[in-house]
């Protein structure tokens, strides 16, 4: 729950089952839970303890996605060389950014946002990305 891109096989089955041990979700689990699906589907489910599909899961918006069985490594391996192919120090700030709107106001948020637009905006990947842009070229990003 705590990755920014959580892919799951269609098999794979996820339960908060603590409180039938007498014990309490761990690792973050009220923590991320609650933010991912909401306050009374989080208690819900640590509570009870319910089994959760992965289609149940990416419906309720605890991951991104579920996938064939066969094809869980081949759609990650996709996925992160999608991810290693763009402008990683905009994505790496962007992450910054989704992690302060946890605890900022609007207000800090779109300061933090101002800062940061311009520090993208100072960045090789930003210049390349336009000139490929204008070029009608694929982007080469270097992360910086």
């Amino acid at each position: 729950m705590c990755c920014d891109i959580v892919l799951a096989a269609e098999s794979a089955v996820f339960i908060q089952a603590f409180s039938k041990i007498g014990l309490i979700p761990d690792s973050g689990g009220t923590f991320f839970l609650p933010r991912l699906i909401g306050f009374q589907r989080a208690s819900a489910l640590t509570m009870l303890g319910d089994k959760v599909s992965a289609a149940e899961a990416v419906s309720m918006g605890m991951i991104y996605k579920s996938v064939d069985d066969a094809l869980l490594m081949e759609t990650a391996m996709q996925i992160s060389q999608t991810l290693a192919n763009l402008p990683t120090k905009a994505l790496g700030l962007t992450k910054k950014l989704l992690n302060q709107s946890l605890s900022n106001n609007l207000n800090t948020q779109l300061e933090c946002e101002l800062e940061e637009q311009v520090n993208a905006a100072k960045s090789y990947d930003h210049s390349e990305g336009i000139k490929a842009f204008l070029e009608k070229r694929k982007p080469v990003f270097k992360g910086q």
